[in-house]
């Protein structure tokens, strides 16, 4: 299953966007108002839990400079990334699009296909207020 955000447009280079995400403690601040958990476990790891859904660990995976950051499930029984995706459009402005892939059973895809849409598209939109 792939699902991809709205590209959204930031005012800041794409630079200053990645630092923002490569800190794994900004991404509390992106977080949709019904989170009931937020935990970093490490400088590249942490858990967080929306109210009624299990707690999801992400760890980074990838990052390459200024453009992409890749995170990925850290253990439980669901194997996914969440790529962030910063493309820029001059030197103070870029844009940001989150790209999330997963190996779902059909069942399972149609059950969380439409929290984790708006999930992604909650954070990718929390991202020019945020930085």
């Amino acid at each position: 299953m792939n699902l991809q955000s709205p590209t959204i447009k930031v005012s800041k280079s794409p630079q200053d966007v990645f630092d923002f995400l490569e800190n794994i403690k900004n991404f509390e601040a992106l977080m949709p108002e019904n989170i009931s958990k937020f935990e970093v476990l490490d400088d590249d790891k942490f858990l967080f839990a929306l109210k009624g859904m299990p707690e999801i660990v992400l760890k980074k995976k990838e990052a390459i400079a200024p453009n992409k950051i890749v995170l990925g499930a850290a253990g439980g029984k669901l194997d996914f990334s969440l790529t962030a995706n910063i493309n820029g459009v001059s030197d103070s402005s870029s844009e940001v699009q989150l790209d999330f892939a997963g190996d779902f059973n059909p069942m399972m895809a149609m059950m969380i296909k439409g929290p984790i849409s708006k999930f992604i598209e909650t954070l990718a939109s929390s991202i020019p207020n945020a930085i």
